[in-house]
């Protein structure tokens, strides 16, 4: 009979064989001379480490934002707009992406998490749809068009490398993963979690939810624009529509898909998501009528998600509690 230290194991050996996947990738580049595959499973990368981002707030915290787009193309443009004032220090655009999506979500954070369900989620959504149209309306930086690069982030000899970026991103992962990991069994995860039921529960032992959200939600924009920042650096290309709620929804989607409130989840869902609707586009282009309702379905069917798979039965939102 299958134990849940069975499972434990299972579910490691799983994820360490899809990140091995992912390390292999530069070995079957550097064989292969294909260059491409260093882009397109680096912007899956990319999109893991946002949802990775998301999950701590949406997943941990239960604040469904649909404005964390939002932060992604403000890391992305910390880096496309420096560019054009020909600052090129890939340090000092890393700083001003962690740093300047930190101070908005301060801002954002602060007024947004004075509200709850549905107020919340619109208000998250509005700040986001402030800044894509701000965005879109800033010529000098090529409006809805968006900023082609002239350079990427400079780090000395492995600028400009596909390698370099694809490695620097697939690390970025593992550090949010073990980060995250170390979150969630900490005193600080603890609290976040309890407020994910029920906020006045924890006010009523004495202790304030409030700075314990709004740390979070600091927290897990930051992670988003650090994806925003690999994903200029991946594609040399800044766009508004890094900002749009369509994203933010593709991000949530990927959360839910993997297994909302799980470490490894939103990595599986991006991962599934991304490979699963690029292998329709192929077969046809009608590949939206057929993603839709096979997400639906495979949302309502697994309540916790693709790695809810590998938990007992009932016990999805208790492998938090676990190293994945």
């Amino acid at each position: 009979m299958e134990t849940s230290k069975d499972r434990v194991w299972l579910r490691k050996l799983i994820a360490g064989l899809i990140m091995l996947c992912f390390c292999l990738v530069p070995v079957y580049s550097f064989v292969s001379g294909d260059t491409y595959v260093l882009t397109y499973f680096g912007r899956i990368l990319v999109f893991a480490l946002c949802a990775l981002g998301l999950n701590l707030v949406l997943g941990f915290g239960a604040m469904a934002s649909l404005g964390h787009a939002m932060y992604v193309g403000l890391g992305a443009y910390s880096v496309g707009i420096l560019t054009e004032f020909d600052v090129f220090n890939g340090w000092v655009h890393l700083l001003t992406a962690l740093s300047v999506s930190a101070v908005v979500a301060l801002i954002v954070g602060w007024i947004s998490l004075r509200t709850q369900g549905m107020a919340f989620i619109m208000i998250t959504l509005a700040f986001a749809q402030l800044f894509f149209y701000v965005f879109v309306s800033l010529r000098n930086f090529g409006g809805d068009e968006g900023i082609s690069l002239s350079r990427v982030s400079d780090f000395g000899s492995v600028t400009g490398q596909p390698v370099a970026v694809y490695l620097s991103i697939l690390a970025s992962v593992l550090l949010v993963l073990w980060a995250t990991s170390l979150i969630v069994q900490s005193r600080f995860g603890l609290v976040l979690r309890a407020t994910r039921y029920d906020t006045r529960r924890v006010q009523a032992v004495g202790t304030s939810a409030q700075p314990y959200r709004l740390v979070a939600y600091i927290i897990s924009a930051q992670v988003c624009a650090l994806g925003g920042f690999f994903m200029a650096n991946l594609t040399g290309f800044v766009s508004p529509s890094l900002m749009s709620w369509m994203v933010s929804a593709e991000l949530m989607v990927m959360v839910l898909l993997g297994g909302a409130a799980t470490v490894f989840g939103p990595v599986a869902g991006a991962a599934a998501l991304l490979l699963v609707e690029d292998a329709v586009k192929l077969v046809t282009p009608h590949w939206p009528l057929v993603i839709g309702p096979l997400i639906l379905l495979m949302v309502l069917g697994l309540r916790g998600g693709l790695w809810g798979i590998f938990f007992p039965k009932g016990a999805a939102r208790a492998h938090a509690q676990e190293h994945d």
